[in-house]
């Protein structure tokens, strides 16, 4: 019985993400899940799905084949039931809720859009430490006895002993019987990697941008992370001036002002060099900007990324948020450095509906 409700349980876990799997498109583009998000998980919101039952009718009233008549015969309307207000005419809304651990649902994405696994570089340079528990030894806490040994070595000693009673079976460990876990500490490589989050706070950049931005990186994260043992996130936000913030400020945060790119990738150079050794680290630099920059300041932005960023990143990636008030002209000037750098990835988001093929363009490079 066991056995079979654990295969339903199963099945019923398949169907329910292939649900999701089948509207992962409509969640990249709504971000539905992203006040959902826990530590490990994500809640999302799934059509329910209907179980077959049977449907009893009230206690008493006879059953099937019961009671006058003949076959064929009408039963008519029935008694009225209790009820207030007028028959609706459109279908309700089942909605039931379900978790996806974000490494599943990083897998989706990667099926959705057919993305390459990203070949990280420096893999063999860092090196974590990670606890083993391999082994027994006859000494250790009470919370790492090894309960089934402990009881198996016990069972063993009663039966040869000829302590242990078949009909009144009780095993009853003694101090000599109990062993607990032992480890062994040992090193693995690790590859890490650190994303820098770039955007342009100026007044143009209103709350419909921030929420495409920040849906975009929730996805960007989820993908990233599936790929790496490590992961750390730098958020740096820029009108005419840079400033390093936490993830929440960045999302929320507005300012009014000019433009000038070249303080954010200015930020960014400082805080790669203070922390991030290019040998050691997988960098990714994700810019969002409505395209608008101080016109003196273009030549310098290509100067400062073709010198200084470019040559240590594995991927630098600029999206251009659609905006009634910005440019849009940031993007041309980029577009040489497209051609000639392999790690340059550009995309124009119109809208939501815009981020789906944003994430592509980003991460379809492998890289």
């Amino acid at each position: 019985m066991t056995q079979n409700i654990d295969k339903d349980l199963q099945r019923f876990k398949q169907i329910v993400r292939g649900k999701v799997r089948g509207n992962l498109r409509k969640y990249i583009t709504h971000g539905e899940m992203l006040g959902r998000k826990g530590r490990e998980v994500v809640s999302i919101p799934v059509p329910n799905i209907e179980i077959p039952h049977f449907r009893h009718g009230k206690k008493g009233s006879g059953g099937s084949g019961q009671g006058e008549g003949e076959v064929g015969q009408s039963l008519g309307p029935g008694e009225p039931e209790d009820g207030t207000g007028e028959a609706g005419n459109e279908a309700g809304r089942h909605i039931r809720e379900v978790e996806v651990t974000l490494e599943e649902l990083a897998a989706m994405l990667g099926e959705e859009l057919a993305l390459p696994n990203i070949i990280p570089k420096g893999a063999e340079t860092l090196a974590s430490q990670k606890d083993r528990y391999n082994s027994v030894r006859q000494v250790g806490p009470d919370s790492l006895r090894h309960f089934k040994r402990t009881y198996k070595k016990a069972l063993k000693r009663q039966i040869a002993t000829g302590q242990y009673n078949a009909s009144k079976p009780m095993v009853v460990p003694n101090r000599d019987d109990t062993v607990y876990k032992s480890w062994t500490t040992i090193s693995e490589p690790q590859a890490n990697a650190v994303i820098l989050y770039l955007m342009d706070i100026s007044g143009s950049m209103g709350e419909e941008q921030k929420e495409i931005v920040r849906t975009t990186a929730f996805w960007i994260n989820a993908w990233i992370s599936s790929q790496y043992n490590g992961l750390q996130k730098r958020y740096i936000v820029h009108d005419a001036m840079a400033h390093e913030v936490d993830e929440e400020t960045f999302f929320r945060i507005r300012e009014s002002g000019g433009t000038r790119i070249s303080s954010a990738y200015g930020k960014a150079i400082q805080v790669l060099e203070q922390s991030y050794p290019v040998e050691d680290w997988n960098i990714y630099i994700f810019q969002f900007s409505d395209g608008d920059n101080w016109g003196d300041d273009n030549r310098e932005c290509l100067n400062m990324l073709k010198d200084k960023l470019l040559p240590v990143c594995n991927l630098f990636c600029y999206g251009q948020v659609e905006s009634p008030y910005g440019s849009g002209e940031y993007v041309r000037e980029l577009m040489g450095l497209e051609e000639t750098w392999k790690n340059v990835a550009l995309s124009l988001i119109e809208d939501k509906q815009g981020i789906y093929e944003c994430i592509k363009d980003f991460l379809g490079t492998g890289k």
